[in-house]
Protein backbone atom coordinates (compact mmCIF):
# COMPACT_ATOMS: atom_id res chain seq x y z
CA UNK A 1 0.00 0.00 0.00
CA UNK A 2 3.69 2.43 1.20
CA UNK A 3 6.91 3.00 -0.16
CA UNK A 4 2.03 1.16 -0.18
CA UNK A 5 4.37 3.35 -1.19
CA UNK A 6 6.93 2.92 0.77
CA UNK A 7 7.79 6.01 1.98
CA UNK A 8 4.91 7.77 3.02
CA UNK A 9 2.77 6.67 11.58
CA UNK A 10 0.67 5.72 16.76
CA UNK A 11 2.49 4.89 19.38
CA UNK A 12 -0.29 2.03 19.39
CA UNK A 13 0.82 -1.45 20.87
CA UNK A 14 0.99 -4.32 18.16
CA UNK A 15 -2.29 -6.10 18.72
CA UNK A 16 -0.46 -9.84 18.51
CA UNK A 17 -2.01 -12.96 20.15
CA UNK A 18 0.34 -14.91 21.39
CA UNK A 19 -0.06 -18.89 22.50
CA UNK A 20 1.75 -20.87 24.76
CA UNK A 21 1.35 -24.55 25.46
CA UNK A 22 3.09 -26.94 27.97
CA UNK A 23 6.31 -28.30 26.08
CA UNK A 24 5.38 -31.74 27.42
CA UNK A 25 2.08 -32.47 26.58
CA UNK A 26 2.02 -30.88 22.85
CA UNK A 27 2.54 -33.66 20.02
CA UNK A 28 5.64 -32.28 17.81
CA UNK A 29 4.12 -31.93 14.33
CA UNK A 30 5.14 -33.69 11.25
CA UNK A 31 7.92 -31.96 9.32
CA UNK A 32 6.01 -31.82 6.59
CA UNK A 33 3.55 -29.24 7.73
CA UNK A 34 6.32 -27.02 8.81
CA UNK A 35 5.18 -24.38 6.69
CA UNK A 36 3.19 -21.13 5.54
CA UNK A 37 1.76 -19.36 2.94
CA UNK A 38 1.06 -16.00 2.89
CA UNK A 39 -1.29 -14.22 0.63
CA UNK A 40 -0.31 -11.17 -1.77
CA UNK A 41 -1.35 -9.37 -4.51
CA UNK A 42 1.35 -7.04 -5.27
CA UNK A 43 3.86 -8.91 -7.75
CA UNK A 44 7.45 -8.43 -6.22
CA UNK A 45 9.65 -6.31 -8.42
CA UNK A 46 13.13 -5.84 -5.94
CA UNK A 47 14.73 -7.99 -3.96
CA UNK A 48 18.09 -5.25 -3.39
CA UNK A 49 17.24 -4.06 0.20
CA UNK A 50 19.33 -0.37 -1.19
CA UNK A 51 17.31 -0.23 -4.04
CA UNK A 52 13.47 -1.33 -2.89
CA UNK A 53 10.63 0.73 -3.42
CA UNK A 54 7.27 -0.46 -3.05
CA UNK A 55 6.11 -1.65 0.41
CA UNK A 56 5.30 -5.36 -0.51
CA UNK A 57 8.56 -6.40 -1.41
CA UNK A 58 9.97 -4.52 1.51
CA UNK A 59 7.23 -6.94 3.70
CA UNK A 60 9.07 -10.36 1.98
CA UNK A 61 12.75 -9.28 2.35
CA UNK A 62 12.49 -8.25 5.90
CA UNK A 63 12.84 -11.82 6.31
CA UNK A 64 16.16 -12.27 4.41
CA UNK A 65 17.92 -8.86 5.56
CA UNK A 66 18.87 -6.95 8.74
CA UNK A 67 20.51 -3.96 8.98
CA UNK A 68 21.99 -2.66 12.55
CA UNK A 69 19.22 -1.80 14.13
CA UNK A 70 15.60 -3.24 13.63
CA UNK A 71 11.94 -2.28 14.62
CA UNK A 72 10.00 -4.54 16.45
CA UNK A 73 6.01 -5.46 16.48
CA UNK A 74 5.47 -2.56 18.64
CA UNK A 75 7.53 0.06 17.02
CA UNK A 76 10.45 0.05 19.46
CA UNK A 77 14.18 0.55 16.93
CA UNK A 78 16.21 -2.57 18.49
CA UNK A 79 19.84 -3.13 18.01
CA UNK A 80 20.04 -5.98 15.50
CA UNK A 81 23.83 -6.56 13.63
CA UNK A 82 24.82 -3.54 16.44
CA UNK A 83 24.71 -4.50 20.09
CA UNK A 84 24.77 -0.60 20.81
CA UNK A 85 25.57 2.82 19.29
CA UNK A 86 27.72 5.99 20.45
CA UNK A 87 26.17 9.46 18.79
CA UNK A 88 28.52 12.39 19.13
CA UNK A 89 27.15 15.48 20.88
CA UNK A 90 26.34 17.54 17.82
CA UNK A 91 25.16 14.16 16.10
CA UNK A 92 27.62 14.24 13.45
CA UNK A 93 29.22 10.66 13.79
CA UNK A 94 27.69 7.42 15.02
CA UNK A 95 30.27 4.77 15.75
CA UNK A 96 28.73 1.31 15.98
CA UNK A 97 29.36 -2.30 17.41
CA UNK A 98 28.78 -5.00 15.50
CA UNK A 99 27.50 -8.34 16.82
CA UNK A 100 29.81 -10.84 16.78
CA UNK A 101 28.58 -14.54 16.01
CA UNK A 102 26.52 -13.48 13.26
CA UNK A 103 26.44 -15.52 9.68
CA UNK A 104 25.58 -14.82 6.16
CA UNK A 105 22.96 -17.01 4.32
CA UNK A 106 26.32 -19.26 2.34
CA UNK A 107 27.60 -19.76 5.69
CA UNK A 108 30.42 -16.43 6.11
CA UNK A 109 30.85 -14.82 9.12
CA UNK A 110 29.56 -10.97 9.43
CA UNK A 111 32.39 -8.66 10.41
CA UNK A 112 33.14 -4.86 10.46
CA UNK A 113 34.27 -4.69 6.55
CA UNK A 114 30.63 -6.16 5.36
CA UNK A 115 28.99 -3.13 7.45
CA UNK A 116 31.44 -0.51 5.68
CA UNK A 117 30.68 -2.08 2.57
CA UNK A 118 26.94 -2.40 2.66
CA UNK A 119 26.65 1.29 4.21
CA UNK A 120 29.09 2.78 1.79
CA UNK A 121 26.81 1.17 -1.03
CA UNK A 122 23.50 2.74 0.31
CA UNK A 123 24.99 6.54 0.65
CA UNK A 124 26.66 6.29 -2.56
CA UNK A 125 30.42 6.19 -1.35
CA UNK A 126 31.64 3.26 -3.54
CA UNK A 127 34.11 3.89 -6.15
CA UNK A 128 31.78 4.22 -9.36
CA UNK A 129 28.68 5.73 -7.92
CA UNK A 130 29.60 9.10 -8.37
CA UNK A 131 27.98 9.98 -4.74
CA UNK A 132 24.43 9.12 -5.84
CA UNK A 133 23.11 7.43 -2.77
CA UNK A 134 21.48 4.35 -3.34
CA UNK A 135 19.17 4.72 0.18
CA UNK A 136 18.51 8.58 0.17
CA UNK A 137 18.30 9.13 4.00
CA UNK A 138 21.78 8.18 4.14
CA UNK A 139 22.88 10.73 1.30
CA UNK A 140 24.50 12.58 4.31
CA UNK A 141 27.05 9.77 4.57
CA UNK A 142 30.50 11.27 4.00
CA UNK A 143 32.40 8.50 5.40
CA UNK A 144 32.03 5.08 6.96
CA UNK A 145 35.52 3.10 8.56
CA UNK A 146 36.27 0.41 10.62
CA UNK A 147 37.73 1.09 13.55
CA UNK A 148 39.62 -2.37 13.65
CA UNK A 149 38.37 -2.75 16.74
CA UNK A 150 34.64 -4.44 16.08
CA UNK A 151 33.54 -0.86 15.51
CA UNK A 152 32.08 0.68 12.66
CA UNK A 153 32.37 5.06 12.33
CA UNK A 154 29.85 6.78 10.31
CA UNK A 155 30.75 10.19 9.85
CA UNK A 156 28.35 13.32 8.09
CA UNK A 157 28.21 15.60 6.55
CA UNK A 158 26.88 17.84 9.38
CA UNK A 159 24.93 16.77 12.55
CA UNK A 160 21.88 14.85 11.90
CA UNK A 161 19.68 13.60 14.79
CA UNK A 162 17.15 11.81 13.14
CA UNK A 163 19.36 8.74 11.42
CA UNK A 164 19.50 6.37 13.46
CA UNK A 165 16.01 4.90 12.25
CA UNK A 166 17.77 4.74 8.42
CA UNK A 167 20.85 2.09 9.84
CA UNK A 168 17.70 -0.70 9.38
CA UNK A 169 18.40 -0.49 5.91
CA UNK A 170 19.85 -3.93 4.67
CA UNK A 171 23.41 -5.42 5.11
CA UNK A 172 25.33 -7.41 2.60
CA UNK A 173 28.53 -9.27 2.54
CA UNK A 174 31.13 -7.29 0.94
CA UNK A 175 31.53 -6.87 -2.96
CA UNK A 176 27.83 -8.82 -3.46
CA UNK A 177 26.46 -7.45 -6.54
CA UNK A 178 24.02 -10.06 -6.91
CA UNK A 179 21.22 -9.05 -4.77
CA UNK A 180 18.39 -8.84 -7.33
CA UNK A 181 18.58 -12.40 -8.73
CA UNK A 182 20.08 -14.10 -5.32
CA UNK A 183 19.43 -12.04 -2.15
CA UNK A 184 21.82 -12.45 0.21
CA UNK A 185 21.54 -11.78 4.11
CA UNK A 186 21.61 -12.90 7.54
CA UNK A 187 18.20 -12.23 8.47
CA UNK A 188 15.82 -15.82 9.67
CA UNK A 189 15.55 -16.56 6.19
CA UNK A 190 17.15 -17.34 3.15
CA UNK A 191 15.83 -16.64 -0.09
CA UNK A 192 15.15 -19.77 -2.49
CA UNK A 193 12.89 -19.02 -5.47
CA UNK A 194 10.76 -16.38 -7.27
CA UNK A 195 8.77 -17.97 -9.77
CA UNK A 196 7.06 -14.86 -11.36
CA UNK A 197 3.12 -14.38 -10.75
CA UNK A 198 2.93 -16.87 -8.45
CA UNK A 199 5.19 -17.14 -5.30
CA UNK A 200 8.78 -16.28 -3.58
CA UNK A 201 9.78 -19.11 -1.65
CA UNK A 202 11.82 -18.42 1.56
CA UNK A 203 13.85 -21.73 3.48
CA UNK A 204 15.07 -21.53 7.08
CA UNK A 205 18.25 -20.22 8.14
CA UNK A 206 19.51 -23.12 9.78
CA UNK A 207 22.38 -20.48 10.88
CA UNK A 208 20.46 -17.58 12.58
CA UNK A 209 22.19 -16.12 15.16
CA UNK A 210 18.78 -15.60 17.31
CA UNK A 211 18.83 -19.29 18.34
CA UNK A 212 16.24 -20.95 18.30
CA UNK A 213 14.17 -19.09 15.80
CA UNK A 214 12.46 -19.43 12.98
CA UNK A 215 10.29 -22.01 13.64
CA UNK A 216 8.84 -22.58 10.11
CA UNK A 217 10.77 -24.13 7.50
CA UNK A 218 9.64 -22.80 4.91
CA UNK A 219 7.60 -19.73 3.77
CA UNK A 220 5.87 -19.16 0.54
CA UNK A 221 4.31 -15.58 -0.62
CA UNK A 222 2.06 -16.41 -3.21
CA UNK A 223 0.78 -13.91 -5.32
CA UNK A 224 -3.11 -13.47 -5.59
CA UNK A 225 -4.89 -11.73 -8.16
CA UNK A 226 -6.36 -9.09 -5.67
CA UNK A 227 -8.83 -9.34 -2.39
CA UNK A 228 -11.27 -11.69 -3.65
CA UNK A 229 -9.00 -13.96 -5.07
CA UNK A 230 -7.30 -14.19 -1.56
CA UNK A 231 -9.70 -14.59 0.26
CA UNK A 232 -10.69 -17.45 -2.03
CA UNK A 233 -7.32 -19.17 -1.42
CA UNK A 234 -7.37 -18.31 1.97
CA UNK A 235 -11.27 -20.21 2.45
CA UNK A 236 -9.78 -23.45 0.55
CA UNK A 237 -7.14 -23.74 3.18
CA UNK A 238 -3.88 -22.93 -0.13
CA UNK A 239 -3.28 -20.28 1.76
CA UNK A 240 -2.36 -19.18 5.72
CA UNK A 241 -2.36 -15.10 6.23
CA UNK A 242 -3.72 -12.89 4.41
CA UNK A 243 -2.77 -9.65 5.53
CA UNK A 244 -4.57 -6.03 4.39
CA UNK A 245 -8.44 -7.14 4.77
CA UNK A 246 -11.45 -4.94 4.89
CA UNK A 247 -13.53 -4.81 7.98
CA UNK A 248 -16.24 -6.79 6.31
CA UNK A 249 -14.43 -9.27 4.45
CA UNK A 250 -12.60 -10.11 7.63
CA UNK A 251 -16.08 -10.68 9.25
CA UNK A 252 -17.37 -13.51 6.40
CA UNK A 253 -14.49 -15.75 7.71
CA UNK A 254 -14.93 -18.70 9.68
CA UNK A 255 -13.66 -17.45 13.63
CA UNK A 256 -12.74 -21.56 13.66
CA UNK A 257 -10.80 -21.14 11.47
CA UNK A 258 -9.23 -17.95 11.45
CA UNK A 259 -7.84 -15.81 14.12
CA UNK A 260 -8.60 -12.05 13.04
CA UNK A 261 -5.86 -9.45 14.56
CA UNK A 262 -5.77 -5.81 13.47
CA UNK A 263 -3.43 -2.91 14.64
CA UNK A 264 -2.94 1.02 13.71
CA UNK A 265 -1.38 0.64 10.34
CA UNK A 266 1.28 3.75 10.67
CA UNK A 267 -0.02 4.66 7.03
CA UNK A 268 -1.30 7.34 5.36
CA UNK A 269 -4.02 7.07 2.57
CA UNK A 270 -3.74 10.00 0.36
CA UNK A 271 -6.09 11.19 -2.72
CA UNK A 272 -2.73 12.05 -4.64
CA UNK A 273 -2.97 15.16 -6.80
CA UNK A 274 -0.67 16.09 -9.19
CA UNK A 275 0.70 19.66 -8.48
CA UNK A 276 1.84 20.32 -12.19
CA UNK A 277 -1.58 19.25 -14.19
CA UNK A 278 -3.81 21.76 -14.72
CA UNK A 279 -6.09 22.36 -13.21
CA UNK A 280 -4.60 20.92 -9.91
CA UNK A 281 -1.54 23.25 -10.00
CA UNK A 282 -4.24 25.48 -8.85
CA UNK A 283 -4.33 26.10 -4.89
CA UNK A 284 -8.20 27.16 -4.59
CA UNK A 285 -8.95 24.23 -6.74
CA UNK A 286 -6.92 21.50 -4.65
CA UNK A 287 -8.48 23.31 -1.58
CA UNK A 288 -12.42 22.57 -3.41
CA UNK A 289 -11.62 18.92 -3.18
CA UNK A 290 -10.37 18.54 0.12
CA UNK A 291 -13.59 20.51 0.91
CA UNK A 292 -15.76 18.35 -1.17
CA UNK A 293 -14.70 15.22 0.21
CA UNK A 294 -16.56 13.52 3.61
CA UNK A 295 -14.09 11.37 5.34
CA UNK A 296 -16.31 9.44 7.63
CA UNK A 297 -18.05 8.46 4.93
CA UNK A 298 -14.92 6.92 3.01
CA UNK A 299 -13.66 5.20 5.99
CA UNK A 300 -17.00 3.60 6.91
CA UNK A 301 -17.49 2.90 3.05
CA UNK A 302 -13.95 1.03 2.37
CA UNK A 303 -12.79 -0.09 6.18
CA UNK A 304 -16.39 -0.47 8.10
CA UNK A 305 -15.41 2.43 10.01
CA UNK A 306 -12.01 1.20 11.02
CA UNK A 307 -9.43 3.86 9.75
CA UNK A 308 -8.57 7.18 11.78
CA UNK A 309 -9.50 10.23 9.82
CA UNK A 310 -6.76 12.40 8.31
CA UNK A 311 -6.37 16.25 7.64
CA UNK A 312 -2.95 15.91 6.58
CA UNK A 313 0.44 14.26 5.78
CA UNK A 314 0.85 12.21 9.15
CA UNK A 315 -0.84 10.27 11.21
CA UNK A 316 -1.84 10.73 14.77
CA UNK A 317 0.02 7.49 15.15
CA UNK A 318 3.71 9.09 16.14
CA UNK A 319 1.96 11.31 18.70
CA UNK A 320 3.90 14.17 19.45
CA UNK A 321 5.02 15.20 16.09
CA UNK A 322 1.20 15.23 14.12
CA UNK A 323 -0.29 18.73 14.76
CA UNK A 324 -3.32 18.55 16.50
CA UNK A 325 -4.62 22.11 15.82
CA UNK A 326 -5.16 20.72 12.39
CA UNK A 327 -7.97 18.46 12.97
CA UNK A 328 -10.90 19.64 11.04
CA UNK A 329 -9.44 21.73 8.46
CA UNK A 330 -11.43 20.14 5.81
CA UNK A 331 -14.50 19.16 7.43
CA UNK A 332 -16.96 19.21 4.52
CA UNK A 333 -18.22 22.36 3.33
CA UNK A 334 -19.50 22.03 0.06
CA UNK A 335 -20.97 25.76 -0.54
CA UNK A 336 -17.12 26.67 -0.05
CA UNK A 337 -16.22 24.44 -1.98
CA UNK A 338 -17.92 25.08 -4.82
CA UNK A 339 -17.59 28.96 -4.13
CA UNK A 340 -13.28 28.27 -4.49
CA UNK A 341 -13.78 26.29 -8.20
CA UNK A 342 -16.00 29.58 -9.39
CA UNK A 343 -13.15 31.86 -7.82
CA UNK A 344 -10.42 29.66 -9.69
CA UNK A 345 -13.11 29.99 -13.00
CA UNK A 346 -14.33 25.95 -13.02
CA UNK A 347 -17.78 26.89 -11.65
CA UNK A 348 -18.91 24.21 -14.55
CA UNK A 349 -16.45 21.40 -12.76
CA UNK A 350 -14.39 19.64 -14.99
CA UNK A 351 -12.96 16.38 -15.94
CA UNK A 352 -10.21 14.39 -14.10
CA UNK A 353 -8.93 11.03 -13.70
CA UNK A 354 -8.13 8.82 -10.92
CA UNK A 355 -5.28 6.04 -11.83
CA UNK A 356 -5.65 3.32 -8.97
CA UNK A 357 -3.80 0.02 -8.69
CA UNK A 358 -6.68 -2.48 -8.94
CA UNK A 359 -4.09 -5.37 -6.67
CA UNK A 360 -5.86 -2.97 -3.70
CA UNK A 361 -9.82 -3.08 -2.97
CA UNK A 362 -9.60 -0.09 -0.47
CA UNK A 363 -8.15 2.26 -2.92
CA UNK A 364 -10.17 1.17 -5.98
CA UNK A 365 -12.79 1.58 -3.13
CA UNK A 366 -12.11 4.83 -1.98
CA UNK A 367 -11.70 6.37 -5.42
CA UNK A 368 -15.23 5.36 -6.43
CA UNK A 369 -16.65 6.76 -3.47
CA UNK A 370 -14.36 10.09 -4.20
CA UNK A 371 -15.75 10.23 -7.61
CA UNK A 372 -19.24 10.17 -6.09
CA UNK A 373 -19.06 12.80 -3.85
CA UNK A 374 -16.69 15.06 -5.80
CA UNK A 375 -20.12 15.14 -8.85
CA UNK A 376 -21.18 17.90 -6.11
CA UNK A 377 -18.69 20.52 -7.03
CA UNK A 378 -18.90 19.21 -10.89
CA UNK A 379 -15.51 17.38 -11.36
CA UNK A 380 -16.34 14.13 -13.52
CA UNK A 381 -13.95 11.87 -12.40
CA UNK A 382 -13.23 8.81 -14.72
CA UNK A 383 -11.51 5.68 -12.89
CA UNK A 384 -8.58 3.56 -15.03
CA UNK A 385 -7.51 0.59 -12.83
CA UNK A 386 -4.06 -0.59 -13.90
CA UNK A 387 -2.04 -3.44 -12.36
CA UNK A 388 0.68 -2.49 -10.00
CA UNK A 389 3.84 -2.97 -11.91
CA UNK A 390 1.67 -0.31 -14.49
CA UNK A 391 0.67 1.85 -11.30
CA UNK A 392 4.40 1.74 -9.95
CA UNK A 393 6.18 2.74 -13.51
CA UNK A 394 3.52 5.54 -14.69
CA UNK A 395 2.50 6.58 -11.23
CA UNK A 396 4.81 6.57 -8.83
CA UNK A 397 8.36 6.52 -11.23
CA UNK A 398 7.05 8.36 -13.99
CA UNK A 399 4.66 11.09 -12.65
CA UNK A 400 2.36 10.73 -15.39
CA UNK A 401 -1.44 10.44 -14.20
CA UNK A 402 -3.68 13.32 -12.88
CA UNK A 403 -4.85 11.66 -9.53
CA UNK A 404 -4.19 8.35 -7.26
CA UNK A 405 -5.58 6.86 -4.61
CA UNK A 406 -2.89 4.86 -2.67
CA UNK A 407 -1.50 4.85 0.84
CA UNK A 408 2.14 5.69 1.63
CA UNK A 409 4.50 3.81 4.10
CA UNK A 410 7.21 4.81 5.88
CA UNK A 411 9.72 3.84 8.60
CA UNK A 412 8.36 4.42 12.19
CA UNK A 413 9.71 8.29 11.84
CA UNK A 414 8.54 11.68 11.47
CA UNK A 415 10.87 12.43 8.99
CA UNK A 416 10.16 9.49 6.67
CA UNK A 417 6.59 10.68 6.44
CA UNK A 418 7.75 14.22 5.30
CA UNK A 419 10.68 13.63 3.56
CA UNK A 420 8.87 12.94 0.57
CA UNK A 421 7.35 16.23 0.37
CA UNK A 422 11.05 18.18 -0.46
CA UNK A 423 11.01 19.59 -4.05
CA UNK A 424 14.19 17.58 -4.78
CA UNK A 425 12.39 13.94 -3.32
CA UNK A 426 12.27 11.05 -5.31
CA UNK A 427 9.58 10.17 -3.28
CA UNK A 428 7.81 13.47 -4.51
CA UNK A 429 5.30 11.60 -6.67
CA UNK A 430 2.56 14.53 -6.63
CA UNK A 431 5.22 17.27 -7.75
CA UNK A 432 4.81 19.45 -4.60
CA UNK A 433 7.60 22.22 -4.58
CA UNK A 434 7.03 24.85 -1.66
CA UNK A 435 11.11 26.26 -0.75
CA UNK A 436 9.80 27.02 2.87
CA UNK A 437 9.35 23.12 2.99
CA UNK A 438 12.42 22.86 1.71
CA UNK A 439 13.94 24.81 4.34
CA UNK A 440 12.53 22.95 7.06
CA UNK A 441 13.32 20.06 6.20
CA UNK A 442 17.13 20.67 6.08
CA UNK A 443 16.96 22.13 9.23
CA UNK A 444 15.31 19.37 11.06
CA UNK A 445 18.03 16.73 11.38
CA UNK A 446 20.32 19.39 12.56
CA UNK A 447 18.28 20.30 15.45
CA UNK A 448 19.40 18.47 18.68
CA UNK A 449 16.72 19.57 21.03
CA UNK A 450 13.38 17.80 20.47
CA UNK A 451 10.56 20.44 21.29
CA UNK A 452 12.33 22.28 18.61
CA UNK A 453 12.35 19.56 16.13
CA UNK A 454 8.98 18.65 17.09
CA UNK A 455 7.73 22.40 16.60
CA UNK A 456 9.25 22.57 13.10
CA UNK A 457 7.80 19.01 11.93
CA UNK A 458 4.26 21.16 12.95
CA UNK A 459 5.45 23.97 10.94
CA UNK A 460 5.63 21.88 7.91
CA UNK A 461 2.53 19.76 8.87
CA UNK A 462 0.94 23.33 8.56
CA UNK A 463 2.39 24.44 4.96
CA UNK A 464 1.41 21.04 3.61
CA UNK A 465 -2.23 21.61 4.59
CA UNK A 466 -2.32 25.61 3.98
CA UNK A 467 -1.28 24.53 0.49
CA UNK A 468 -3.59 21.53 0.22
CA UNK A 469 -1.03 19.87 -1.68
CA UNK A 470 -3.57 16.33 -2.17
CA UNK A 471 -6.25 15.12 0.19
CA UNK A 472 -5.44 12.72 3.35
CA UNK A 473 -8.40 10.25 3.96
CA UNK A 474 -7.03 8.08 6.76
CA UNK A 475 -4.52 5.30 8.36
CA UNK A 476 -6.47 2.47 7.28
CA UNK A 477 -6.10 -0.64 10.17
CA UNK A 478 -4.38 -3.15 9.35
CA UNK A 479 -6.70 -6.61 10.02
CA UNK A 480 -5.05 -9.76 9.46
CA UNK A 481 -6.28 -13.32 8.57
CA UNK A 482 -4.02 -16.10 10.44
CA UNK A 483 -5.03 -19.81 10.12
CA UNK A 484 -5.70 -21.09 13.20
CA UNK A 485 -3.09 -23.90 12.32
CA UNK A 486 -0.28 -21.20 13.59
CA UNK A 487 0.46 -18.85 16.01
CA UNK A 488 3.34 -16.07 17.02
CA UNK A 489 2.17 -13.77 14.31
CA UNK A 490 2.20 -10.29 15.27
CA UNK A 491 1.03 -7.00 12.82
CA UNK A 492 3.15 -4.56 12.89
CA UNK A 493 2.13 -0.88 13.13
CA UNK A 494 4.17 -0.98 9.52
CA UNK A 495 4.54 -2.66 5.97
CA UNK A 496 6.52 -6.37 7.80
CA UNK A 497 5.56 -9.78 7.32
CA UNK A 498 7.73 -10.92 10.38
CA UNK A 499 7.35 -14.56 10.06
CA UNK A 500 10.52 -15.43 11.83
CA UNK A 501 7.92 -16.35 15.23
CA UNK A 502 5.01 -18.06 13.49
CA UNK A 503 5.33 -21.44 14.25
CA UNK A 504 2.38 -24.63 13.77
CA UNK A 505 -0.14 -23.86 16.73
CA UNK A 506 0.61 -26.68 19.60
CA UNK A 507 -2.82 -28.53 20.06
Amino acid sequence: MHRFISKAVVIISAAALIFTSLAGCAKKPAAADNYAVVGITQEPGIFDPHTVVAAGDEEIIFNIYEGLYKFDSEGNLNPCLATDVEISDDASVYTFTIRKGVKFHDGSDLDPADVVYSIKRAAGLLDGQGGVALVSELDPVSEVKDLSDGRVQVTLESGNSELLSYFTTGIIPEGYDNCQAAPMGTGPFKFDSYNPGQSVILVRNENYWQKGLPYLDKVTFKVCADMDAGLTELSSGSIDIFPYLTTDRAAQLDSSRYNILSNGSNMVQIFALNNKVEPLNDVRVREAINYAINRDDIISVTMDGAGVKLTTAMSPALGGYYDTSLDGTFDQDLEKAKALMAEAGYENGFDITCTVTSSYLIHVNTAVELASELKAIGINMEIKQVDWATWLDTVYTGRQYETTVIALTSTYAPYDVLERYRSTSDGNFINYSNAKVDELMEKIPMTADSEERTALYHQVLGILTEDACSAYIQDPATITAVSTRLEGYHVYPMYVQDMSTVKLAQN
